[in-house]
């Protein structure tokens, strides 16, 4: 069983090349931007190479800075692709806050009003933070019914709410990994567990959404958390 899903999986030149697709999708001088920066690389060293008098050993270190400097670029236009693709799709910020690295747990929708406005949790070494999907008019209720519910269970750990959205006083989608990661360090790792375990107990607020949450998407990793 195994085996066949390993099987169904893309491989990584194919992965690389959708990424690609999904770049020139939603920005066609991505590649040749991704291109040019790999060529230009490569041309610098070249240059310095030959102005030292180490032209081989500048080629071979030139093409080594050039696929790493091509990489980076790539993945930073490849992550803008898909925040493109999310932005105003219902859980996008659930799909964001999942591709997070280090020790946090996701869990997505723990509230959902009329309106389809959402509110995820999020576990990690800040605490506990509470990030909204929707209007700052219609979630600013939400946030707070659902901070005294989580601090009924969370006693005495920092507890956040986050508006992510695009409205004044709220957090870009593009930017909420970095904003969370931003956050002072309160608790340790055993204590991130323990409210883990706790938190596992917070029934949802439902009632569920209409649509879809998005699936399938995978979000380049953020910076990990230190």
């Amino acid at each position: 069983m195994a085996k066949s899903e390993d099987s169904e999986k893309p491989g990584r030149i194919k992965q690389l090349r959708m990424i690609a697709q999904i770049i020139k999708q939603a920005n066609p001088k991505g590649m040749p931007i991704v291109f040019l920066s790999a060529v230009g690389t490569l041309a610098v060293v070249v240059v310095i190479g030959l102005v030292t008098g180490y032209l081989w050993y500048s080629v071979f270190i030139g093409v080594l800075a050039a696929l790493t400097v091509g990489l980076v670029v790539f993945g930073q236009l490849a992550q803008r692709a898909q925040y493109s693709i999310l932005h105003g799709q219902m859980g996008a910020a659930a799909a964001v806050l999942q591709g997070m690295r280090g020790n946090w747990q996701v869990t997505p929708a723990i509230a959902v009003n009329r309106d389809q406005d959402l509110i995820h949790l999020v576990v990690g070494y800040p605490g506990v933070v509470l990030v909204s999907e929707g209007p700052g008019s219609r979630v600013g209720r939400m946030l707070a019914a659902e901070k005294k519910r989580v601090a009924r269970v969370a006693l005495g750990i920092e507890i956040y709410d986050i508006q992510c959205g695009d409205g004044e006083g709220q957090v870009p989608l593009g930017k909420l990994q970095r904003h969370i990661m931003k956050l002072p360090r309160n608790l340790k790792k055993p204590s991130v567990n323990e409210v883990k375990d706790r938190l596992r107990s917070l029934p949802k607020n439902l009632p569920v959404p209409k649509g879809p949450m998005p699936k399938g998407m995978r979000m380049p990793r953020g910076p990990k958390m230190r």
